[in-house]
């Protein structure tokens, strides 16, 4: 409702950003974006990190949707609350495997597929778990065995485990010592500074086609504070902000309006 009265073609700081909607301009997804570089150039593990709402799936689908086609190929997994059997099908489905009913089978004809792939189709798989910190200990112990090609002499796939910070703390666990050796990438986001989060709010308005101004300096300045920097709770805040302005046929956004809405979302302001 509040796009047409503003002059929108969608909506701000949408969750599916890529392309012209996605802020690419943050210091942690610049150094996020030379650390997938140097993986496309020298396959290894990467770990991206970051508390939630900050934009760690957002970055890497972006990054991955640059990777040009066919040469590479993206494998997303995100369900990581099931057993190590059940992540294995999944990825055995992603690569057009049919999967076999034994757990060690399957690793080995996940493994070769992945080998075919790189050797004889020269396709470079790149593989993203999302919500990395919810895997099974078992699992990640067995990424080191699928990691280990030819005596452990090279790696044929681009892995990025995705999660929140307490990933990074699993991974410094003693049984996990293996896998933490492998990451050869790091990087771990953090919410916006005030300079940077006001770039943001720039460009997310004019990427959803906004020729004017829609929020006043005392608004911008609260949804700052009240966000904490995080772009998804400044994305509900603002669509909420945006609509009730135009429920009280305003123009722009004022303070005012912004704390109406904050008032009404009291019980979930410190939520992530």
């Amino acid at each position: 409702m509040y796009r047409k009265r503003f002059g929108l073609t969608g909506h701000p700081l949408p969750k599916n950003a890529q392309g012209k909607t996605f802020f690419d301009k943050s210091p942690g997804y610049q150094r996020l974006k030379r650390r997938f570089a140097e993986l496309v150039d020298d396959p290894g593990v990467g770990v991206l990190v970051g508390d939630a709402g900050i934009g760690k799936t957002a970055s890497i689908r972006n990054l991955c949707a640059q990777l040009p086609k066919p040469d590479y190929q993206v494998l997303y997994l995100c369900d990581t609350q099931v057993s190590s059997l059940d992540i294995y099908r999944s990825l055995a489905g992603e690569i057009g495997l049919r999967p076999s009913h034994r757990r060690g089978q399957l690793g080995a004809d996940i493994k070769q597929a992945l080998c075919h792939m790189v050797d004889e189709r020269g396709i470079q798989p790149v593989l993203v778990i999302d919500q990395a910190q919810q895997l099974a200990e078992s699992f990640l112990l067995d990424l080191v065995s699928l990691l280990n090609v030819s005596f452990d002499s090279r790696q044929v796939l681009i892995l990025w485990l995705v999660g929140l910070p307490e990933l990074l703390r699993r991974l410094n666990m003693v049984p996990l010592v293996s896998l933490r050796m492998s990451v050869t990438a790091e990087v771990h986001l953090e919410a916006f500074d005030r300079e940077t989060f006001a770039a943001l709010l720039d460009h997310a308005l004019k990427a959803a086609g906004a020729t004017n101004n829609l929020l006043s300096d005392p608004a911008r300045e609260l949804l700052f504070r009240a966000s904490r920097g995080v772009p998804r709770i400044a994305s509900k805040l603002l669509r909420a902000a945006l609509q009730r302005a135009h429920e009280r046929d305003q123009s722009f956004v004022d303070d005012h309006t912004l704390e109406a809405v904050l008032d009404d979302a009291v019980p979930q302001r410190g939520a992530p």
